[in-house]
């Protein structure tokens, strides 16, 4: 075992109250919760003793843990608990979960995205369960007058083995509450695991597959009144609103127009900044609510360039820039191209490659792009609100719950504890649902109307309203000697409204020369947080290049990227470089293996890309066929380094999610604008990837090794996209530089 430091004070573990006597609850940071497989086989302690927040032992030895991470399907309320549970030394079958509302004095980071739940939550919980521990283990020694050394825990019990003596937590819960906390108490070795490492179901699966009233659409209570939004094209905003062409319609409370946000109101990076007033309609129910908002009559005009200034994570105060006019695709496209012309900002630069451009036997140059993608969710954007003159209760889905309370309590004018948001299982996030602001409308419009309202978006609100993946354009260079060596790399990436750019990512630090320029242009569209933010065309643009340069230079494209690692690991240029050469290596050598790489099956298209983002490794290896222009994904194998797996079935599960996700995008995933307009509102025009289009077959495989665990919401999205183009490829004749892929698919001659 090993020591670590608690970090813990008495004060975290003020006692709350006694619901019904003894029994103990904990508070640490970063716990979560599960369900037992059959509920039925637990009963209600009948002693509880409250010391906070987190882990609460009843006296019949029934643990409760609080689950303080909004969850949207990447089932940390499942393997949280286990990290927990495993410390804890309890039986995983006597473990319930209590989703936790957001409440920032019990909880830390209660934020689900960047792939960092396991990853940050990792220590804190290992330390709370055994701190837990502990202090049962102490109650023991006290009670049995024996030293604490000779007290070993199993599934719930205590044991002193030479005196014959065992007792459950929970006979010893109320005596441990009263003990101190330890400053250091000993984790268990990695080789000692029960729980972590071994697949456990996903705690809600019942309730999801039977329709249990989960998400914030499901919502419902006495006297709740339906709500609507009507948003403007982007670049204009509402002139007027005539709310009697609907108030006579049945069901119709009112119509009218919110102020979103007031126009002085310094946002932060998850406020949005589009739509500073909407039109509302307000009635009985959804379907009364949808014919009004059909025949609302709403009249827009131009708004005018406006800025902004911004708080951005690790970036302090910046300023936004909103300008004027309606915004187009091809209007994009053309000021992309002129930008991608230009001189970018210098983001990195190792030597002189310059010279070594000019110097060069030979010169590769691609350009690259992807459009703007919707994220649509499968459940769309709602929230409960009940806003009364003295408090505001909110219950929806949302990953971000922290970053949105200031925003509450600026615009409803409420002290921030007098806020209570509860968080709702969310049908899907993506990034999306880190961004409040359906959570701000439906407290305007409660508070409003002074009743409780339940805001819910149309599929066409969802697709419409922005937070999109920005459209991006990289052109990449690399220059070979005479000998084919690769002496020098340059790109320079850019986008609408940032660029895509992670400077300090491989090849960087395995080149001589290397530059990386980012450009942006401003737009009035609204972007944010798409699935592995950046990295989603980072990577398709990187790891289809180097399979091109792989080609040029006459070697096997694994090959050719493990012999830049090993550059990168013995004789590295630069310092800031991001990734482990290593651990990238090895899952190349992973998915090479796994996938019989040398022998392609017969009939079958192949390509690979590997890429390193939200502190994982991914390899993967996709097998293609065309079925006439229509591509066939026969198989996908993965190699992933993510550190210790805590719930494979769960890893693997979100592992495959990912990549059916990136297919999808890679191949149909479009949106395109005109005079502000997006051209498609709803999934007849939006291609999403259907079960016939998904892979035939899916393998996860994890490297072993005892590195704490990182995150896999994110890292198996971004290099399928590059996988999918270098198979294409393979099966075509064709490069792919443009997403989405599908409606470029052509079979040349030669492949025919």
């Amino acid at each position: 075992m090993t020591q670590v430091k608690t970090t813990i004070n008495r004060r975290s573990f003020i006692k709350a109250s006694a619901l019904a006597g003894g029994g103990l609850m904990l508070s640490f940071s970063w716990l979560a919760g599960c369900k037992p497989k059959d509920e039925a086989l637990l009963t209600v302690p009948e002693e509880w003793f409250e010391f906070n927040s987190y882990i609460k032992i009843g006296n019949n030895g029934v643990v409760t843990l609080m689950s303080p991470n909004p969850e949207f399907g990447s089932n940390v309320k499942t393997s949280m608990p286990m990290i927990l549970a495993d410390e804890l030394d309890v039986d995983w079958k006597n473990v319930i979960v209590q989703q936790a509302d957001f409440y920032p004095e019990r909880y830390d980071r209660q934020f689900t995205g960047g792939s960092q739940g396991i990853r940050q939550g990792w220590k804190p919980l290992r330390t709370a369960g055994a701190t837990a521990r502990q202090m049962l283990i102490d109650a023991s020694a006290k009670q049995w007058n024996v030293p604490a050394k000779e007290i070993t825990t199993e599934a719930g019990m205590l044991h002193h083995k030479s005196s014959g003596k065992k007792a459950g937590y929970g006979e010893m819960a109320s005596l441990a509450a009263t003990l101190p906390i330890p400053a250091e108490v000993a984790v268990k070795d990695v080789g000692d695991f029960k729980i972590i490492g071994t697949s456990r179901k996903n705690v809600e699966g019942k309730n999801i597959v039977t329709g249990k009233p989960l998400f914030g659409i499901d919502h419902k209570v006495e006297g709740m009144l339906i709500a609507m939004i009507v948003h403007p094209p982007f670049g204009m905003m509402i002139k007027s609103l005539d709310a009697s062409s609907v108030k006579s319609m049945p069901g119709i409370k009112d119509a009218f127009t919110i102020k979103t946000l007031t126009e002085d109101y310094e946002r932060n990076g998850f406020d949005t900044t589009s739509f500073l007033e909407l039109g509302v309609i307000v009635g009985n129910t959804t379907w009364e609510v949808m014919n009004a908002k059909k025949a609302l009559k709403v009249k827009f005009e131009l708004m005018p360039e406006y800025s902004m200034t911004m708080q951005q994570f690790g970036r302090g105060k910046v300023t936004a820039i909103m300008p004027k006019g309606l915004e187009s695709t091809e209007g994009h496209r053309t000021e992309m191209a002129k930008a991608s012309k230009r001189k970018g900002d210098i983001l990195r630069k190792d030597g002189n490659p310059e010279a070594a451009f000019k110097n060069a036997a030979k010169v590769l140059e691609r350009t690259y792009s992807a459009p703007h993608l919707a994220h649509n969710t499968m459940e769309p954007a709602n929230c409960f609100a009940n806003v009364t003159a003295d408090k505001a209760e909110i219950y929806g889905p949302i990953q971000a719950p922290g970053f949105i309370t200031d925003t509450l309590a600026a615009r409803l004018g409420l002290p921030k504890e007098k806020i209570h948001i509860r968080l709702a299982r969310m049908g899907g996030g993506f990034g999306v649902r880190a961004y409040g602001h359906h959570l701000v409308e439906a407290a305007v419009i409660s508070q409003q109307v002074k009743a409780p309202v339940k805001l819910i978006y149309t599929r066409e609100d969802d697709m419409t309203y922005g937070i999109y993946r920005p459209a991006y354009t990289a052109t990449y260079r690399a220059a070979l000697d005479k000998d084919n060596n690769l002496i020098a790399f340059h790109v320079k990436g850019g986008g609408i409204p940032e660029h895509p750019i992670h400077a300090n990512r491989f090849p960087a630090g395995a080149v001589d020369n290397y530059l990386a320029e980012g450009w942006a242009i401003p737009s009035n569209i609204t972007i944010g947080a798409f699935r592995a933010p950046r990295s989603n065309f980072n990577a398709a643009a990187e790891q289809s290049f180097l399979d091109e340069l792989a080609e040029l230079v006459g070697k096997d494209p694994i090959d050719f990227r493990l012999e830049l690692l090993e550059r990168a690991k013995n004789n590295p240029v630069g310092k800031d470089n991001d990734y482990d050469p290593d651990r990238y290596a090895g899952v190349l050598k992973l998915v090479k293996e796994k996938s019989n790489w040398s022998q392609t099956p017969a009939n079958v298209s192949r390509g690979v890309a590997a890429y390193f983002c939200h502190n994982t490794y991914v390899a993967e290896v996709v097998d293609l066929k065309l079925a006439g222009n229509n591509p066939v994904i026969e198989n996908v194998i993965a190699a992933v380094d993510c550190g210790i797996v805590v719930n494979p079935d769960a890893a693997k599960n979100m592992g495959e999610g990912g990549i059916i996700d990136g297919i999808g995008n890679a191949l149909f995933g479009e949106l395109t604008f005109k005079d502000g307009v997006p051209d498609k509102n709803n999934f007849h025009q939006y291609k999403m990837i259907r079960q016939k289009e998904s892979p035939k077959k899916i393998e996860v495989h994890f490297v072993k090794n005892e590195e704490d665990p990182t995150g896999l919401g994110e890292p198996l999205f971004p290099p399928v996209f590059a996988a999918v183009a270098n198979a294409l490829y393979q099966a075509t004749g064709k490069r792919y530089y443009d997403q989405p892929f599908a409606k470029h698919v052509e079979m040349s001659p030669s492949r025919m």
